[in-house]
């Protein structure tokens, strides 16, 4: 994989306009293109259909958490989008991510096309120890022990890969394998700002780590020449 193909652009803007205008000028320097909740829910799912249309990947980032039948029905249609790769939370538990595994599967195979990567975020990177145990009453296991535990139990569960915290990467490689993708946010070059995600780490760090795919965005996207950002971090990744 090239160094670009890593890169995952967070489009975290509230318009198509602003959205497909950065496709468009980073598309040569972006592996793949991140549509959150901000930008689906403000465009509708056609933005997905119009990156693909300018050569893009999407990374559809919906973080589906429900009955394993509703996030199973979810997974069709963003199969039937042609997203790249999407999401489930690990904390639904074993059966919807079997249901949301199966279904993704099944549909592509319908269509004759590739399956999406299907991706179960363990820990949001903005969660810290404390809050863990204070306020999601989870007390029993530190954050990577219950990274591993909801990770395995993915891998299980026939989902492709994890969302995880560049701190967890090398705790999932060695208990998931090598065929495991690992997506990681929480990247921060050198000369970026912090924002509000604690548990971080520099692109470079991320690859020595092991991570597959990096998820970078207001170091890239509120750069004065975003451009230069994203090839800044390339050559930091090739280094």
């Amino acid at each position: 994989m090239q160094s670009k193909d890593r890169i995952v652009l967070a489009l975290d803007v509230d318009t198509k306009n602003e959205a497909l205008e950065l496709v468009g000028k980073l598309s040569d320097h972006v592996g793949v293109f991140k549509v959150g909740m901000q930008l689906f829910n403000t465009t509708g799912p056609d933005i997905v259909k119009e990156i693909n249309d300018l050569g893009g990947k999407v990374f559809v980032d919906l973080k589906f958490h429900d009955i394993p039948n509703t996030v199973g029905s979810a997974a069709r249609v963003l199969t039937r989008l042609n997203s790249y790769m999407f999401n489930i939370h690990a904390a639904g538990g074993k059966k919807m991510m079997e249901q949301a595994a199966k279904d993704t599967l099944n549909e592509a195979e319908k269509l004759g096309k590739n399956s999406p990567l299907l991706l179960a975020v363990t820990v949001l990177t903005s969660i810290s120890q404390k809050e863990l145990e204070e306020e999601m009453f989870i007390s029993d296991l530190k954050i990577p022990e219950l990274v591993e535990k909801w990770a395995l139990m993915a891998k299980q569960s026939g989902v492709t890969g994890v969302v995880c915290s560049p701190q967890e990467i090398e705790i999932i490689r060695k208990a998931c394998g090598s065929d495991f993708v690992i997506v990681t946010p929480g990247i921060r070059p050198s000369w970026s700002e912090q924002n509000d995600q604690k548990r971080i780490t520099t692109p470079r760090q991320a690859l020595e780590l092991g991570a597959d795919y990096m998820v970078i965005g207001r170091p890239i996207t509120e750069a004065k020449d975003p451009v230069e950002a994203a090839q800044s971090i390339i050559e930091e990744l090739e280094a």
